[in-house]
């Protein structure tokens, strides 16, 4: 048996061939990634973006890594550490443009397949949340998201945010409690 044989089947598509391997990594990792970025963005469109980006830097990067960095690694907590880098760095230049005007702003279309009374309620309860989530302080929001929307663990999320464990068990509950306060005020 070849040490590539114990690899998860994304890290040893990407060895075998880079343009499949992340064909194979996209579609394992690309609602994940979305989901993640809608949580932390807030707005569908700015989701789209940030998911672009994130796997456009994520095949760019895999362009330059030898075999082993490959096959060592992560490819969840990598993703989700590209995808933190960038949606810092969008807040970070939207902190310093004026709001634009929503005004022009399009809105989005139901999908016609959809039944439309669970449509309705799957988008007022994602709304309500990304709007919750939406106030809390950026690192318990993002901390929270990786943890409970992304299904991370404690120790990829340090990773992921480059803080102590402990920091990310604080910034969770901390977020959670403030979530519950925001929610019951409601």
């Amino acid at each position: 048996m070849s040490a590539t044989d114990c690899l998860d089947p994304v890290r040893k598509a990407l060895l075998d061939d880079l343009d499949e391997g992340f064909a194979e990594l996209y579609a394992t990792y690309r609602g994940l990634v979305f989901s993640t970025a809608l949580r932390l963005s807030g707005r569908w469109a700015d989701a789209e973006d940030l998911t672009a980006e994130a796997f456009l830097r994520a095949y760019r990067a895999l362009a330059g890594y030898d075999r082993d960095r490959v096959a060592a690694l992560q490819p969840r907590a990598w993703l989700m550490t590209i995808l933190m880098n960038i949606w810092r760095n969008c807040a970070r230049a939207k902190s310093r443009k004026p709001p634009p005007d929503l005004r022009d702003e399009p809105v989005d279309e139901p999908d016609p397949a959809q039944d439309v009374e669970e449509a309705a309620v799957r988008r007022e309860t994602g709304d309500e949340l990304s709007e919750l989530l939406g106030l809390l302080p950026d690192e318990q929001r993002a901390a929270v998201v990786l943890r409970h929307v992304v299904d991370l663990p404690v120790s990829e999320i340090a990773t992921v945010l480059k803080i102590p464990q402990g920091t990310v068990k604080s910034h969770v509950s901390r977020g959670l409690r403030r979530l519950r306060e925001l929610g019951g005020a409601r």
